[in-house]
């Protein structure tokens, strides 16, 4: 049996909309997904009994799909069941994003669960290869691309972010903690005059299980709201989330929005 653990966002609802049989919604308190009600509810306090009633369900392999910051963690709420699992959890919150998600994949691998990814079980939600917008991004945009693929790959070992915006050869933002959301909220204005442009990938040697980066309708209004010229993906290994819509929104905010091959 599957059992999706979830986040926020409308990626949960299209993972099991693949699903010949459904899975097991399991939503981490506070970060509920849309279309989707949850049969169990948990908090990472209580980790070691969520594992347990999985297990008493007959689940055999978990995908961890859609949105989720790291969750508050109280040491006075802790359950029996989860105090063996503390070193592993703090490990986790102290590590970048990738580390952490590692580090919490293991332990339930360490559990008997097979680790499923989310575009394994629902393929169609990968980005297609190509220039999806009507724009078509010109000379400037693709050096600036090439300078935001350098800023990437030196971010890598470091465990950063997914993303960074670069205009006119400068760099004017990059993801952190924030993710993409708070990226493009406290860019300064003067990206519009660079016409720069948001670049999405994963990481060098990311594990491709979990935390894919995602794009959206809600990102590319985000983008066109800071004045951005053009969003970039990498083709194959992004999650483009409701395709027609985020197009459509690149298209009315004459956004490029290009989904490349990988180099």
């Amino acid at each position: 049996m599957l059992a999706l653990i979830t986040g926020r966002g409308g990626l949960p609802a299209r993972v099991a909309a693949a699903q010949t049989a459904r899975p097991l919604v399991c939503v981490l308190e506070g970060f509920a997904p849309e279309g989707l009600d949850a049969d169990i509810t948990f908090r990472l306090e209580h980790l070691g009994s969520f594992i347990a009633q999985l297990k008493e369900r007959g689940v055999t392999s978990v995908c961890f799909c859609g949105a989720i910051e790291r969750p508050p963690f109280d040491p006075a709420a802790l359950d029996g069941a989860t105090v063996p699992l503390v070193p592993t959890l703090m490990q986790a919150m102290g590590a970048g994003d990738d580390a952490a998600l590692r580090a919490v994949m293991a332990l339930f691998e360490q559990q008997g669960f097979e680790i499923a990814a989310a575009h394994v079980l629902a393929p169609d939600i990968l980005a297609p290869e190509g220039v999806l917008s009507e724009a078509q991004p010109d000379t400037q945009m693709q050096a600036d691309i090439a300078r935001a693929d350098d800023v990437l790959q030196a971010l890598s070992p470091v465990d950063v972010g997914q993303g960074c915006v670069v205009g006119q050869g400068l760099v004017w933002g990059i993801e952190t903690i924030g993710g993409t959301d708070h990226l493009l909220a406290t860019l300064p204005t003067a990206v519009r005059r660079a016409r720069a442009v948001l670049v999405k990938a994963p990481k060098t040697g990311q594990d491709m299980r979990a935390d894919l980066p995602a794009i959206g309708p809600d990102t590319v209004e985000a983008a066109g709201a800071a004045g951005l010229a053009g969003i970039v993906i990498q083709a194959g290994a992004m999650i483009l989330l409701d395709p027609e819509a985020t197009i459509a929104g690149a298209n009315k905010t004459g956004l490029v929005l290009w989904s490349r091959a990988s180099a």
